[in-house]
């Protein structure tokens, strides 16, 4: 076992001697050592309930023959850090979380791995760590919130972001965005749509790292602590059988993750984290492969923001195993992958049925032809950047107009609110990406008073930062090379023409070479925002969107 390094022979006299300190056994000292990383806090909605999800995890580990230990993980609640300074610490925690597990279970030789996230960068940080260890390793998550209602109606927290922006443009009262605040949220766990933290925990069940029904099954049922009971078991298994993350993320894993993403249509969040997460093992993901995947992927999932279902419903309608049976089916997965419970891809989904074609639908009847995801390339943005095609309206598929070009969120934000942004524009905001951030900020507060301002369907968003998952519209982001180290973006100027061609993947400013060449002969850099602590650091370090703002030495 990997733990004698620290529990056998003379030489580990004085490991043990702290183990002692411990409270560790002697016939604790014999068994396999399995660490629980546990994402609990008491700030993020998502992981308020994972006290018990870790103790679940616990109780199985123990039933089957392992001495769990727990240590933590950082987490950031995107939605309470949205649209301020703590925004810019929301992406970096991703490498933080990989490098402080990396930390931990190396540093104290734990022979296999139970991974407890939940949201946002918690998921893919934990993913990159988990490769780079490379003992067995399982995932389960806390679980997805319950949709809210208001009004009879399912409602989520896009749909409170939005409230403020209807609110600004004089269409709901005080007393109603009073009403979708105490009611949206109802529940702990993830928000209740296809946001970047659902996204994310799917994808582990595509990958092959979570267990059938992470992704899916609501944090409140009680079906989720069997779960966590079920991945302790599942990892002793792992254990004996000697399988490990890298045998499990592959490059044809990988794949197989993006094809369900363009299925279920996932937050273009993933297309920063897959990339970062394949990087680990050595796979050069290009973004463009989403485009290869997409043309061949049908769109079966409208979850919210794009449409009316939510988590709750996919659960019930068979999870992402009946979406990824469909796929099977259709020759779009590789059925040979292994994944943590000790069999394929295939065999885990052999049993799995749509129990509603409404909420997936079936092969033959998808939302669209064309995967949820699309990247756009063009003289705007030459290494590539990405829209959430399923949720944009068909009128802004394609899309002329004149851009509106601010060089922060906030000041974007001050215009969309004060009804100077009018519908046709193109609103661009720049130097908010990895570096300009620092930090990649999300423009959920943009696109979300865009639609609440009624101008969803008539105004597109482009930006080097990136979009929540809650976002929806013509939202195009990562735009690559970002504006910090003079890409394209940096070179707009206010009124210049901006063209859309989703369809044909296609972000073009409709500026002559010549005049482009000379605006980047007058162009300065700027000085970093940040100059001190860890976003100083991450500013050197990090590269631009299309390779997942993964960090490297220059």
């Amino acid at each position: 076992m990997k733990s004698d390094n620290v529990k056998k022979g003379m030489q580990q006299a004085p490991h043990r001697s702290l183990f002692n300190a411990l409270g560790f056994t002697e016939e604790e000292m014999n068994k396999p050592m399995i660490g629980i990383v546990s994402s609990y806090n008491e700030i993020v909605p998502g992981h308020m309930n994972l006290d018990k999800i870790v103790a679940a995890v616990k109780q199985g580990v123990a039933e089957a023959g392992g001495v769990p230990v727990v240590f933590p993980a950082i987490a950031v609640c995107d939605g309470i850090a949205m649209g301020h300074i703590g925004m810019k610490y929301s992406l970096v925690t991703r490498d933080l979380i990989a490098d402080s597990t990396e930390c931990m279970a190396l540093a104290h030789q734990f022979d296999a791995l139970v991974m407890v996230p939940n949201c946002d960068k918690n998921v893919p940080g934990l993913l990159m760590a988990a490769a780079r260890i490379n003992v067995p390793t399982v995932f389960v998550s806390g679980g997805p919130m319950l949709a809210g209602h208001v009004k009879g109606k399912k409602r989520s927290l896009s749909s409170m972001f939005e409230a403020v922006g209807s609110y600004s443009a004089g269409t709901m009262t005080e007393e109603d965005v009073k009403e979708y605040e105490a009611k949206v949220c109802p529940t702990c766990g993830s928000c209740s749509g296809m946001y970047t933290a659902n996204s994310m925990n799917c994808l582990t069940e595509a990958l092959g790292m979570g267990l059938g029904g992470n992704g899916t099954i609501p944090a409140v049922y009680s079906e989720r602590i069997k779960l966590a009971k079920r991945a302790g078991y599942a990892v002793m298994d792992m254990l004996k059988k000697d399988i490990k993350p890298r045998d499990i993320m592959t490059k044809e894993a990988i794949i197989n993750a993006l094809t369900v993403d363009m299925a279920l249509g996932c937050s273009t969040n993933s297309m920063l984290h897959l990339p970062a997460i394949a990087h680990e093992i050595g796979f050069d993901f290009d973004i463009a492969y989403a485009n290869e995947i997409s043309e061949k992927t049908p769109n079966l999932c409208h979850l919210a923001p794009a449409g009316p279902t939510y988590m709750e419903d996919l659960n019930e309608a068979g999870g992402v195993y009946a979406v990824m049976k469909q796929l099977l089916d259709a020759g779009l997965l590789n059925g040979d992958c292994m994944t943590v419970t000790g069999k394929t891809v295939k065999e885990n989904v052999a049993n799995a049925r749509n129990l509603d074609p409404e909420v997936i639908r079936p092969m033959d009847n998808p939302y669209s032809t064309t995967g949820g995801l699309a990247v756009l390339k063009g003289n705007l943005a030459p290494d590539g950047s990405v829209v959430k095609r399923s949720a944009v309206v068909p009128e802004m598929m394609v899309h002329e107009g004149p851009a509106r070009v601010f060089d922060c969120e906030e000041d974007a934000i001050d215009a969309i609110k004060s009804g100077k942004i009018v519908a046709g524009d193109v609103v661009v905001i720049r130097y908010e990406g990895p570096k300009g951030g620092p930090g990649m900020r999300e423009m959920l507060n943009p696109t979300s008073a865009i639609a609440g301002m009624g101008l969803g369907s008539t105004v597109a968003l482009i930006t080097d930062g990136r979009f929540s998952g809650a976002s929806r519209g013509a939202s195009i982001g990562h735009v690559s090379p970002e504006a910090a180290i003079g890409g394209p973006i940096a070179l707009v100027h206010e009124g210049d023409t901006i063209a859309i061609d989703i369809p044909n993947m296609k972000l073009e400013l409709k500026v002559s070479d010549e005049e482009l060449a000379k605006r980047k002969a007058e162009w300065t850099p700027r000085e970093p925002k940040v100059t001190t602590g860890y976003l100083a650091r991450y500013e050197k370090m990090v590269t631009s969107g299309n390779r997942g703002a993964i960090l490297e030495l220059k």
